[in-house]
């Protein structure tokens, strides 16, 4: 037992020959801490997550205990959440571009590596609110919006394919892929992360936080705010059309 894993409830699990932890519910329901089978999906999701990301400080034993003793009823405490992934369209994205490189510009005048700055929990910015139908009705009505898009937009993608290979955990899907909920759905989402964690390799639910109104329409198909079967498509680069 650790302040890291109070009720001693990471797992070692090896899937396809690797190695992977895990947080193993189970374990809370052997100590009597819940009955899973009462428990409603997104409230174990919850848990898996509180659970796992215990470090004694920000997250503690007393968070899984409330987490753990959910009820209907909403209870007078504060549960911590951490989700796997954050999506986020052009109009909220944008902003939160300015808001990183902004962190970086003052951790170098003070002095300090300006890499430090990252965003915590990985995102995906989709490009989606900002496409004007200029040309219709002929073959290549579609490359040609695109195109205008990129001209109208330049000095702003200028900045996004910045944030792209300025930052490790932000990957940024272009103009013209779709909407930022189709995309979420058919190429973000997952059932389950494989992911390095503090150099090791972990499995967890796909949990999301959503910047556009329709992106939990995903939980239909089984995670808390999103996920899909699981996939290692990833979003397209900006890199190879920015100028």
């Amino acid at each position: 037992m650790s302040e890291t894993d109070p009720f001693g409830a990471v797992r070692e699990v090896t899937v396809d020959g690797e190695s992977h932890k895990m947080a193993d519910l189970t374990v809370l329901e052997e100590q009597g801490l819940c009955d899973l089978d009462s428990m409603p999906v997104s409230i174990r999701v919850l848990l898996e997550a509180v659970l796992r990301n215990v470090d004694g400080e920000r997250i503690t034993e007393a968070d899984v205990r409330n987490a753990a003793s959910w009820e209907p009823e909403v209870p007078d405490v504060e549960v911590p959440f951490n989700p796997s992934r954050v999506v986020l369209q052009d109009l909220t994205g944008v902003p939160a571009v300015v808001d990183l490189a902004a962190m970086r510009s003052a951790a170098e005048r003070a002095g300090e590596d300006p890499t430090i700055v990252e965003p915590e929990i990985p995102a995906d910015l989709v490009i989606d609110h900002s496409v004007h139908v200029d040309y219709f009705g002929s073959d290549d009505a579609y490359d040609k919006n695109v195109e205008m898009e990129y001209e109208r937009n330049a000095e702003r993608y200028k900045a996004i394919k910045w944030a792209q290979q300025a930052f490790d955990d932000f990957e940024v899907v272009p103009p013209g892929t779709g909407i930022v909920h189709q995309v979420n759905l058919e190429h973000l989402g997952r059932v389950v992360h494989s992911r390095e964690i503090d150099g090791e390799q972990w499995l967890l639910p796909d949990t999301l936080v959503g910047t556009d109104s329709h992106t939990p329409m995903i939980n239909g198909i089984g995670s808390s705010a999103g996920a899909s079967a699981v996939s290692k498509q990833r979003p397209l680069c900006l890199a190879s059309r920015l100028r």
